[in-house]
C-alpha cells in the first residue's frame, strides 16, 4: 500500500491550518472530501465523462432544472423558475428567475442558457451525445435554441421525442450546464469556445467557483459570493485525490477529511461500528458489466458471448465484492424504472460456458486481455472474472490504469475485454439506460458516438435501434412499458456486447456531525447544504 496522503495542513499553504497537528479536525468551515480523480481529465462540462467529474461540478455550475435527490421522479427548479409543454409537444418553455448572477458578477441571462446549448453542440464532444440523440445538431441549434426575451428561453424539438426526457436531460451535470458566455467568449482560442481555458477554470453560477484544480492531487473550490440563492455554510471545498480506499477509511476516522466518496466494501463496513463515522447508501445510476469488443473475430462470435455469459459469479461478486456499491441485476433497465423485468438469474455454470466455447471453435479456450481502471471496486472485480475465465481456458491478462487509459481505450475502440460501470440511469426513464448501453445509430469508426456504450463495444443491431426509438414516443404508458419490456427479451436473446452483473448504488461514509448531505442519483450531489454540528 502507498503511503498515506499528508494531512490536510500539510497541503494547504499559508492557511490557518498551517500550525494544526497531525489529524486535526476540519475547520467548521471548510469541508473536506476525499475521493478518487483518476477519471477527471478536464473540468470543462461540455467534455467531461464519469461521475467523478460530475460530482465536482455540480458544485460550480446551475442548470436550469435539477433532479430531485429524494424523489428521481421528480424535476426541481434551479435557473428556471417555472417551464411549460407546448399543446403539440414540439416546444418547451422555460421562464427564468430573475436576479441570478455568474460568479463574474455579470448577469445570467437567457441568451447564455442559449450560448451553452449551441457550445454543447458545435464542440461535439462527449456530452452532446445526450442531445444528438434526439436531433439536436450544430446545424440545427441556432433554430432550435432560442431566446426571445432576457428571461425566456424556447427549445424546438427537432423530432418527435417525449418532451420529459428532454426536460430530464437538461437537469443533468454537462449538456445541462449554464455558463457565463462573456467571460468564457473572452478566453476563447483558435475558435475553440473556451474548451481549454475550461479546463481549469470555471464560469457558472453555483454556490461555489473553481479555486484550483491539480490532477491527481486535489480541486478546491470557494465560496460564491454572486450566488443566488443561499449562501453555502461551507466557505472553501478542498476535493482529495485519495485513490486508496484505506486512506479514505483511516483520515474520515480520524477526522481529518469529513466526506469519503470512494471506499471499498470492507472499508464501509468496518466503519459500521464507529460512532463518529456514518454510511449512506442510495440506488445509482447504471450498471456494473462485462462488455466485449465486436471488433475482435472472437467476440463477433455469439456463442462466444453466451460462454461469457456464463463465466461471470454473479452471486459472489454481489457477495463478496459489490455491497455499499452495487446489487445483482441482469437486465439492461435498473429496478424500479418504468418497465423493468425482473432479473432472468444467470449463474456461473463453467461446464455450460465450455460446451458453448467448444461450438465456437475454441475448445481449449484461448487468450485476452480485461481492462479495469485502478480503482475500487474494480480492482477486485477484474481479479474475480479473470479466475472464473480461466476455468473454461479463456486466459486474460488483466491491464489496469487511469480512467483516461482505461476508457480512453474503449472510446476508441481498442480493446478487447473490459470490467466497466455504466450504462447511463441518470435519467429515470428507461430510455435513459437503453440508449446508453446497447443503442448504436451509427457504427463507423467516424461517427466517434463515445456516449454510447453500443457504440464504443461496435454492436450494432438495426432492430433494436427502431424498437428504441418507437418505445421513446409511444404516447399510450401501457403499450410503451410493453414495448421495454419487448426490448429486454429481445436483449438477452440477440446477446449483445455488455452483460451487466449488478446495478450501482452508491455509498459514502462521512462524520457523524456533518448534516445536510444528501447523495443524488445522477451523481450531481449538492454539497452546499452542508453544515456541521460542532
Amino acid at each position: 500500500m502507498k503511503p498515506i496522503f499528508n494531512t490536510i495542513s500539510s497541503i494547504l499553504i499559508g492557511s490557518a491550518l498551517l500550525m494544526q497537528p497531525a489529524y486535526a479536525e476540519t475547520p467548521p468551515n471548510m469541508l473536506v472530501v476525499g475521493f478518487s480523480m483518476n477519471n477527471i481529465l478536464t473540468l470543462d462540462p461540455a467534455a467531461i465523462t464519469g461521475k467523478e467529474a460530475v460530482q465536482v461540478l455540480a458544485n460550480i455550475y446551475d442548470n436550469l432544472v435539477s433532479l430531485n435527490a429524494a424523489d428521481r421522479s421528480k424535476i426541481d427548479p434551479q435557473l428556471a423558475e417555472s417551464w411549460t409543454v407546448g399543446d403539440d409537444n414540439s416546444t418547451i418553455t422555460f421562464k427564468l428567475r430573475e436576479g441570478a448572477t455568474f460568479a463574474s458578477g455579470n448577469p445570467v441571462t437567457s441568451a447564455d442558457v442559449v450560448w451553452s446549448l449551441k457550445r454543447v453542440m458545435k464542440l461535439n464532444l462527449a456530452q452532446s451525445t445526450s442531445l444528438k440523440t434526439h436531433g439536436f445538431t450544430a446545424a440545427n441549434a441556432e433554430e432550435n435554441f432560442t431566446a426571445p426575451d432576457e428571461h425566456t428561453v424556447v427549445i424546438k424539438l427537432p423530432k418527435k421525442v417525449d418532451p420529459q426526457i428532454i426536460i430530464m436531460t437538461l437537469c443533468l451535470v454537462g449538456p445541462g450546464s449554464v455558463l457565463d458566455s462573456k467571460a468564457v467568449t473572452e478566453q476563447e482560442k483558435d475558435g475553440d469556445l473556451g474548451n481549454a481555458w475550461l479546463t481549469n477554470n470555471s464560469a457558472g453560477s453555483g454556490p461555489f467557483k473553481l479555486e484550483g484544480w491539480r490532477s491527481n492531487e486535489r480541486v478546491t473550490l470557494d465560496r460564491n459570493d454572486e450566488y443566488w440563492g443561499d449562501a453555502p455554510a461551507m466557505r472553501r471545498i478542498i476535493m482529495r485525490h485519495l485513490a486508496e480506499s484505506q486512506s479514505q477509511r483511516l483520515m474520515l476516522e480520524k477526522g481529518d477529511i469529513d466526506i469519503a466518496y470512494s471506499m471499498s466494501a470492507a472499508d464501509l463496513k468496518a466503519l459500521e461500528n464507529n460512532e463518529d463515522v456514518k454510511v449512506q447508501t442510495i440506488g445509482g445510476s447504471g450498471f456494473y458489466y462485462l462488455a466485449v469488443s465486436m471488433k475482435d473475430e472472437k467476440f463477433k462470435n455469439q456463442k462466444v458471448r453466451e460462454a461469457l455469459r456464463y463465466l461471470i459469479d454473479y452471486q459472489g461478486l454481489n457477495d463478496s465484492v459489490l455491497p455499499y456499491f452495487g446489487k445483482f441485476r441482469d437486465r439492461p433497465i435498473q429496478t424500479g424504472i418504468s418497465g423493468a423485468l425482473p432479473s432472468i438469474g444467470y449463474k456461473l455454470d463453467v461446464e455450460k460456458a465450455k460446451a458453448l466455447l467448444a461450438e465456437a471453435g475454441y475448445p481449449n479456450g484461448f487468450s485476452t486481455t480485461l481492462r479495469a481502471i485502478s480503482d475500487t471496486p474494480f480492482v477486485n472485480l477484474a481479479p474475480a472474472i479473470q479466475a472464473t475465465l480461466a476455468q473454461a481456458g479463456i486466459k486474460a491478462e488483466i491491464i489496469t490504469g487511469s480512467g483516461d487509459q482505461i476508457y480512453g481505450a474503449m472510446r476508441e475502440r481498442k480493446f478487447e475485454l473490459i470490467v466497466g460501470r455504466g450504462g447511463g440511469g441518470q435519467l429515470p426513464h428507461p430510455d435513459s439506460n437503453l440508449r446508453s448501453i446497447v443503442y448504436n445509430p451509427d457504427n463507423s469508426d467516424e461517427a466517434k458516438l463515445t456516449n454510447f456504450q453500443g457504440w464504443r463495444t461496435s454492436f450494432y443491431d438495426e432492430k433494436i435501434n427502431k424498437m428504441i426509438d418507437e418505445a421513446l414516443v409511444e404516447a399510450n404508458p401501457e403499450a410503451q412499458i410493453k414495448k421495454y419490456e419487448e426490448i429486454q427479451t429481445y436483449y438477452a436473446d440477440m446477446v449483445p456486447a455488455i452483460q451487466p452483473f449488478a446495478e450501482v448504488v452508491d455509498s459514502v461514509g462521512f462524520r457523524a456531525d456533518i448534516r445536510g448531505l444528501e447523495l443524488n442519483a445522477s451523481w450531481s450531489t449538492e454539497l452546499r447544504t452542508v453544515t456541521k454540528e460542532r
